[in-house]
């Protein structure tokens, strides 16, 4: 068994709408039947008995070891604690080679579940020994390091389920929700919207008191202290007993409560000294309760108890705190709903107080304190008390958190109840902070947990806003990019600011912020990250979506051009159009349920996309009498046509008439390809609800210049000869422009030239049909090699090439075959044969560099007429 490739999806993808790993996995004949393996079963039920369950995890038929890894890297995963269910397996084309998929929860984990799962099938292959328990530890460990807190889960699993995307940033707890200029970010419970100064008021102890005293808060009594001295003075000034703790700190670090002596408050001086500037306040007596306010409102509130065991007569202390941190809800850090028990300087002072030793062993039912101060962090519980929280103490907490300016705050209160108000009581705050940690209100230790992450997304987003931008994805074989400029023109023309990937770059609200080919996830996710973007309009190619699946969880608009004979055939598993159009209707799966698919209705296998999609269906299709498009329209639904001169919009009986004379970039209707990118486009700019008025001017302001759609049927005027730039790289597209080019106006002696390359990483027909399909169209070919050969031999594509035009399909118009190294020689060879009055079409391969070559020779020739 061999792993050849593992990619991460992080996004929908071919296979499911999960997080998955795909690897490509190679078995022996052998291995292709797991059940014939002499004992292997029987040798992995006893590594692993969780395995039994395989014969029942959805395989039908003879299972390989491919199908065996599967299993193991998921139940590995569910056995460590993962939220995991998916997986598949998925022969190949090629004998014994599998495309395994396994659904992750954190990549990390998912990865080493994977290796960990060879290791296991491996050793029951080769009947050598695995350890379950430490593997699984492993997994556990690693997971509780990689996924997010506490806090911060609380508040994504609260977006998530009002459908408010979300990202993370970090590895820590720093997560962005929504897109776009819609975004909102958070580093655990605190709010983009929160500043700089307020947090560091809220770290400031002896500011916040003061503050808070000013605001009619009641705090205790204290101050700051240089040194042990000063802090035994201002002990007996205040009056004992007294709080020692950092002025700038957290999570109870360095704090110790209830001090009555100077050896403890020297012990306590430093501990918190430890953390910087110290501090000594008078102790309040009562119960230590945290208030959560968000906002406005006090939505949770815990009273707390200092980390304690409790004797039974025949355990030391220090043995009882070892058998409390047994508890598996209690870790090292915050990732679990308790911490561990700590036992510490402060903890065997604290024992000193009670006249107790870590040897000592406490009488049964002898209640012993480990600390004084309450924080989970420090080991100590939590017991929900929202229901009794008084009105007046509510509002207290709500001004001190106005006070300091914090947008989620967590106030800290001693009292003896929270039934009554704190004055009545001799009650007070004695903390603000910033970033409050949520485990007490999330999963207290008793008492029901409080749906805090969900106050805090209400106080992000507005009910009913679920923080998304527009989102049109557009695939398809041909016509993906100008489809998709031209959306991002109409949305543009509409007042958004719109943001674009395609295979020429990226490009926020009309400027270009990265080159290239764009067209995948990544480049997406930059985009929806922007703070500028109203709306984006995403070009979706194949490579993207296998390599890593989409970069967005669900779109408003997808649209899907065409597929026609395919493309890239042959690549990846993909060997059919069939296979192709599984993996573009990735992007109408996963349409928002209230927005559309744009479908060709022409082109079959688009058309049967429509039974995926989620949300409704606009079909486009030149023909209206199409039968599909003639019952789309009687059944009262969104249909794009042409009719006569002019391009229709339809629902039901409404229309909206278009004259293609009035959008160039169709000369006239001319041109059938840029009419079917129009009607797309028009029908995905109606669906995000673009107005009519604008889409008219839209389309008449849109040109197909270098400018605008670079390598888009770009035409220009060369010396009186008409040269057209293109990027078709396909039989489709070849189709296309003889179509086209046979649509313009042509004189009586015009000459047709072609000038072509091939891109290797396609299948030799694929190269050789070009060809044959230009060679009945154009009377001279120039073929061009360029560097990048993409896996062929040198002078192997020329070959191809010259074959469509030479072999049993011989070209029934090309008279003149030249064959050119290097795409600037090739485009000068042609441009010195023109005569005015002859057609060229080069197709570009170095799209930028080609049509900043062309426009330099262009205003050569308009310098040299001129200058005549």
């Amino acid at each position: 068994m061999e792993v050849s490739r593992i990619r991460a999806l992080r996004g929908p993808n071919l296979w499911s709408r999960h997080t998955a790993l795909e690897a490509i996995v190679t078995c022996t004949p052998p291995e292709c039947a797991a059940s014939s393996l002499p004992g292997f079963e029987q040798r992995l039920r006893a590594l692993f008995p969780g395995m039994a369950a395989l014969r029942q995890n959805g395989h039908a038929g003879t299972l390989s070891l491919a199908h065996v890894l599967e299993a193991a890297a998921l139940e590995l995963q569910a056995a460590a604690g993962c939220p995991v269910t998916f997986s598949r397996t998925a022969a190949t084309v090629d004998t014994g080679t599998y495309q395994v998929v396994v659904e992750y929860s954190e990549e990390a984990v998912g990865r080493l579940a994977f290796e960990l799962a060879q290791a296991l099938v491996l050793a029951a292959l080769h009947e050598t020994a695995f350890d379950l328990d430490a593997a699984i530890a492993r997994l556990r460990e690693l997971d509780e390091d990689e996924r997010m807190g506490p806090s911060t889960a609380a508040i994504v699993d609260a977006a998530v389920a009002r459908g408010i995307p979300f990202r993370r940033l970090t590895k820590g707890s720093m997560v962005q929700f929504g897109w776009g200029a819609r975004q909102r970010r958070i580093q655990a419970a605190e709010l983009d919207a929160t500043s700089a100064v307020a947090e560091a008021i809220a770290q400031d102890k002896d500011l916040t008191k003061k503050l808070l005293r000013a605001a009619g808060v009641p705090v205790p009594l204290g101050r700051p202290v240089s040194d042990a001295g000063d802090a035994w003075a201002a002990a007996l000034e205040i009056g004992l007993p007294v709080v020692v703790k950092p002025q700038d700190g957290n999570q109870g670090k360095g704090v110790t409560v209830n001090i009555a002596s100077r050896e403890h408050l020297e012990i306590a001086y430093r501990a918190a000294a430890d953390y910087g500037q110290v501090m000594v306040e008078t102790f309040l007596p009562g119960s230590d309760f945290r208030l959560l306010v968000v906002g406005d409102k006090l939505v949770a509130a815990s009273r707390r108890e200092p980390p304690q065991v409790v004797g039974d007569g025949q355990h030391t202390v220090r043995e009882l705190v070892d058998i409390v941190n047994q508890d598996p809800r209690r870790g090292e850090g915050h990732a679990t709903s308790l911490t561990k028990i700590r036992f510490d300087e402060i903890a065997v002072a604290r024992l000193d107080v009670q006249g107790l030793t870590p040897e000592s062993i406490p009488p049964k039912g002898q209640r012993v304190v480990l600390r004084n101060n309450a924080n989970l962090s420090t080991g100590g519980t939590a017991t929900d008390v929202t229901d009794d929280v008084h009105p007046a103490v509510a509002a207290r907490a709500v001004a001190a958190a106005q006070m300091v300016g914090l947008h989620i705050c967590g106030v800290d209160v001693v009292c003896e109840s929270m039934l009554r108000p704190l004055e009545e009581q001799s009650g007070g705050v004695v903390e603000v902070n910033a970033a409050p940690g949520l485990r007490m209100h999330i999963s207290p230790s008793y008492g029901k947990g409080r749906a805090v992450g969900v106050a805090m997304i209400n106080e992000l987003y507005a009910a009913g806003d679920n923080g998304r931008v527009p989102v049109v994805a557009v695939t398809g074989t041909n016509g993906k990019t100008t489809t998709a400029r031209l959306i991002a023109h109409l949305l543009t023309a509409q007042g958004l600011r719109t943001g674009m990937t395609n295979t020429d770059g990226v490009y926020i609200n009309g400027r270009q912020t990265d080159s290239g080919d764009c067209s995948g996830p990544k480049s997406a996710r930059n985009v929806l990250m922007h703070p500028d973007v109203d709306a984006a309009v995403f070009e979706v190619a194949r490579g993207g979506v296998l390599r890593e699946g989409l970069g967005f969880d669900r779109c408003e608009v997808a649209v899907v051009t065409n597929m026609g004979t395919g493309d890239h055939l042959g690549l990846n598993y993909i060997t059919t159009v069939e296979d192709l159009a599984v993996l573009k209707r990735v992007i109408v799966q996963n349409v928002s349920d209230t927005g559309h698919a744009v479908l060709n209705a022409a082109d079959p296998i688009v058309a049967q996309m429509a039974a995926g999609c989620p949300g409704k269906v606009i079909f486009f299709a030149a023909d209206r009498h199409h039968p599909l498009m003639a019952t789309h329209r009687a059944q009262g639904k969104r249909v794009v046509f042409v009719d006569g001169a002019m391009l229709v919009a339809a629902e039901g009986t409404w229309v909206e008439r278009i004259a293609l004379q009035g959008i160039p970039v169709t000369r006239g209707g001319s041109i059938a390809f840029q009419v079917e990118n129009v009607m797309a486009a028009v029908a995905a700019a109606w669906a995000v609800g673009v107005n009519w008025e604008t889409i008219k001017s839209g389309l008449a302001s849109f040109v197909t210049d270098a400018h605008n759609a670079p390598g888009r049927f770009n035409v220009m005027d060369y010396h009186g000869a008409t040269v057209i730039a293109d990027y078709g790289h396909n039989p489709d597209a070849m189709r296309a422009l003889v179509a086209a080019v046979n649509a313009m106006p042509a004189t009586p002696a015009q000459r047709r030239s072609v000038v072509i390359s091939g891109a290797g990483d396609r299948r030799d027909s694929d190269i050789r049909d070009q060809t044959v399909i230009l060679g009945s169209a154009f009377d001279d070919v120039i073929l061009y090699q360029d560097a990048a050969q993409r896996g062929r031999a040198d002078g192997e594509v020329m070959a191809l090439l010259r074959e469509g035009l030479e072999g049993p399909h011989k070209a029934s118009r090309t008279r003149r075959i030249d064959e050119v190294h290097g795409e600037f020689l090739a485009i000068d060879t042609a441009l010195a044969r023109l005569q005015p009055g002859d057609l060229c079409l080069i197709l570009v391969d170095q799209v930028q560099e080609a049509l900043e070559h062309l426009a330099a020779r262009v205003k050569q020739a308009r310098e040299k007429a001129a200058a005549a």
